[in-house]
């Protein structure tokens, strides 16, 4: 996939070496059950300096009080949870209730990082999505086929990551199959960047390049 840039508002590190990511959790709230798909999306504010306008999964960085007090992978599941909360009013029973899904991490030729862990939720009964309006400005539901569409006529602003899961998860069929597809500890997924004539070009492991 060719880009004009590595992703919106990321800017190449003029650094020697490559910065620490920080750590960070994703929410992909689903709902259908056993019949569709669709996932919950919000749109960052567009002011903001980092990724403003794009189309995200709820989701942030894990704080220092998270990391400081919960083991392994539980600091991630509460900022999860928690972030969850406070850009779309979803709120979710507990950590437990999400599953393992994938791990991103932002390529190292870029200068503002994170470790993503990436979980899925079902959507709790009677969920009515909101957003803050500060952060957050809008709010949908959409199946990753009509979100797909939408990025490729131009209508959503998608950063790569969130591209490839929706892309991923549209391999299933139903909101129970994708996550009866999820657990365990994913590996980390390390895209690289490489630069030819002018242009960015995102490339993963396993594809000519990397």
């Amino acid at each position: 996939m060719r880009i004009d840039r590595p992703a919106l508002s990321e800017e190449l590190n003029a650094a020697p070496e490559p910065s620490t990511p920080r750590q960070a959790a994703t929410v992909v709230v689903l709902r259908g059950g056993p019949d569709t798909l669709e996932v919950l999306m919000v749109q960052r504010n567009p002011e903001q300096r980092f990724m403003g306008g794009a189309w995200v999964f709820p989701g942030g960085a894990v704080d220092a009080h998270e990391a400081e007090q919960a083991p392994g992978d539980l600091a991630h599941r509460r900022a999860a949870v928690r972030e969850l909360e406070e850009e779309a009013s979803v709120v979710l029973p507990g950590p437990d209730a999400l599953v393992t899904y994938s791990r991103w991490v932002t390529p190292e030729a870029i200068k503002t990082r994170f470790d993503t862990r990436f979980f899925l939720a079902a959507a709790p009964e009677g969920t009515e999505p909101r957003v803050d309006g500060r952060e957050c400005v809008d709010v949908r539901w959409l199946a990753p086929a009509d979100a797909i569409a939408a990025y490729g006529r131009g209508e959503l602003v998608l950063v790569f990551p969130t591209l490839k899961t929706l892309e991923d998860l549209g391999r299933h069929g139903s909101a129970d199959a994708a996550l009866a597809a999820g657990g365990g500890d994913p590996e980390a997924i390390i895209p690289r960047v490489l630069i030819e004539q002018g242009a960015a070009r995102v490339v993963l492991p396993g594809e000519p390049g990397y």
